[in-house]
């Protein structure tokens, strides 16, 4: 088998690869404001009442309506999952991975295709789109991979013993409810998804309402692969309506989910209640955003660290767990880090993603919006407004990249996750100053610093609390399989999605010994 490579990210510079995804997105375009079914055992199924999916560049413009579940419903996928998971536990898991790697294969043939679907869904910007594209296609290649390295992984481990025949195997853990954001509306779902029945479980995929249509584009990819019915169950619905519902269910095995730290703590409070008949501990996999820090020591390469502020802050709009929303700097480079930040930004242009001159897009929806713009006010109490501020033209939910500079670490802007184009510096006196308030969050996602100085390099290594820590790069961009993903205290379980451990948190080890 050829080694696990990340997926090359496209080069929109090459007229060629331009046309063709403006190509996509003419073909994508053309079928927009479609009826999408619920799928439940491989039963499409239409309902009354929808959700409906807009373009955030263009919130008059529909992306596709998509039947919404009700419980009733969510119980007959819960055993509809339940009927299959018996047969699909006892698939060799040579050809669960190949199903993987025939999906990844398709997907790539369509790349451009899904990307266009995640700009006009999503509304992710050509770039952004491409590399959740890809991410998508990496996640499917290394879990298949990983999936069968693990079978050999017990035999691998264990102590022999004469006169024993001793054989450790994973086995899956039953019926997993998939809940993923709508940020990454391909790459987190297809993660979250693969993951889970490549090692034999099967799943009730609820997709995010803002975004259920590239859900059931990738759907639809696996019924073409020969997925069998059951499998994976597609089941949009309202949160207030199934969301509770489908985590309480006696026959859910486990959730992995991915979202906001408010929505994965209430699962966390649901789903260790045990429900009549039911006969395990669920198991919780969950990542729940951060509030990620960009250090900057006063022996930082200036330009470096300002263009990768800039982009970690602002690339799809701010709208990434790892986004930096704090900039730690040094009190002797501090100004000068900070005009160099604030005249990027100045020149960053934000509209619709259709036109490839706008650096980034929309936030998701108007609630996003809402939500942005309440914390620009609360901000221009707590700092002084060095750029942006405002919202960028009413055809969709567009706001300006947004900067506060001289805010005290403890201001609610330096605390609660914005997820949006927002950015609050501080001033920090010393490398110790620096971590200290790098910590001062109850999250632990991610994280950089920029310096050359090798002993603050180590040293940082161990003083700097997250889950991901970068040096002289963005803390944005983690690639599946070279960056494990997930983070410490309330970003949720660190369970590093694209690592080597990550399919152990679907499968429980059974061991068979055997007198010779």
């Amino acid at each position: 088998m050829i080694p696990y490579r990340p997926e090359p990210f496209t080069n929109f510079a090459d007229e060629k690869n331009m046309n063709a995804i403006n190509a996509a997105l003419e073909k994508v375009s053309a079928e927009l404001g479609r009826d999408y079914p619920l799928v439940i055992g491989g039963e499409a199924i239409m309902t009354e009442e929808r959700l409906v999916s807009v373009n955030p560049s263009a919130k008059k413009e529909v992306v596709g309506s998509v039947s919404s579940a009700d419980q009733a419903l969510a119980d007959k996928a819960m055993h509809n999952a339940a009927a299959a998971f018996k047969t699909w536990s006892r698939v060799p898991v040579e050809h669960r991975a190949g199903y993987l790697f025939k999906t990844a294969a398709m997907m790539r043939r369509r790349k451009h295709e899904f990307s266009a679907w995640l700009m006009l869904e999503a509304g992710k910007s050509r770039a952004e789109a491409d590399a959740d594209t890809a991410e998508a296609i990496d996640f499917m290649e290394y879990y298949a991979r990983q999936a069968l390295e693990l079978k050999d992984r017990g035999q691998q481990t264990l102590v022999r013993l004469p006169g024993e025949d001793n054989h450790l195997e994973y086995i899956p853990l039953g019926v997993g409810v998939i809940i993923p954001p709508w940020n990454f509306a391909l790459a987190i779902v297809v993660g979250m998804v693969t993951s889970a029945m490549v090692t034999g479980n099967t799943v009730i995929l609820k997709p995010a309402s803002q975004t259920p249509v590239i859900a059931y584009k990738f759907y639809e990819l696996l019924v073409e692969a020969g997925l069998p019915a059951g499998v994976v169950n597609f089941l949009p619905g309202r949160p207030d309506v199934i969301g509770d519902y489908l985590v309480e269910h006696k026959l859910t095995r486990f959730i992995s989910f991915t979202g906001s730290r408010a929505v994965g703590l209430r699962i966390h409070e649901r789903s260790s209640k045990v429900a009549p008949g039911q006969i395990w501990m669920k198991r919780l996999v969950a990542e729940m955003g951060g509030k990620d820090a960009i250090v900057v020591l006063d022996d930082a390469d200036i330009e470096l660290a300002a263009q990768n502020i800039v982009a970690s802050a602002f690339s799809f709009s701010g709208q990434k767990c790892s986004a930096c929303s704090r900039a730690i700097v040094h009190e002797a480079v501090y100004d000068e880090v900070v005009n160099r930040v604030v005249d990027i930004t100045k020149g960053l242009k934000v509209g619709d993603v259709r036109d490839a001159s706008n650096y980034t897009g929309p936030v998701i929806d108007e609630k996003a919006l809402n939500k942005v713009m309440e914390y620009l006010e609360i901000g221009k109490r707590e700092g002084k407004l060095v750029a942006g501020g405002k919202p960028a033209g009413d055809e969709g939910f567009f706001v300006e990249p947004t900067i506060f500079v001289d805010v005290d670490p403890d201001a609610r802007i330096m605390q609660e996750e914005v997820f949006g184009p927002f950015v609050a510096f501080t001033k920090v006196r010393d490398f110790d100053h620096a971590m200290e308030v790098a910590n001062n969050t109850e999250y632990g996602l991610t994280g950089s610093v920029f310096t050359r100085n090798r002993e603050y390099i180590e040293r940082a290594r161990t003083e700097f609390h997250v889950g991901n820590l970068y040096f002289n790069r963005k803390c944005t961009g983690a690639i599946v399989g070279v960056h494990p993903f997930g983070g410490f205290n309330m970003s949720g379980t660190d369970s590093k999605a694209g690592g080597p451990d990550y399919l152990l948190q679907f499968t429980q080890p059974k061991l068979s010994s055997e007198i010779l």
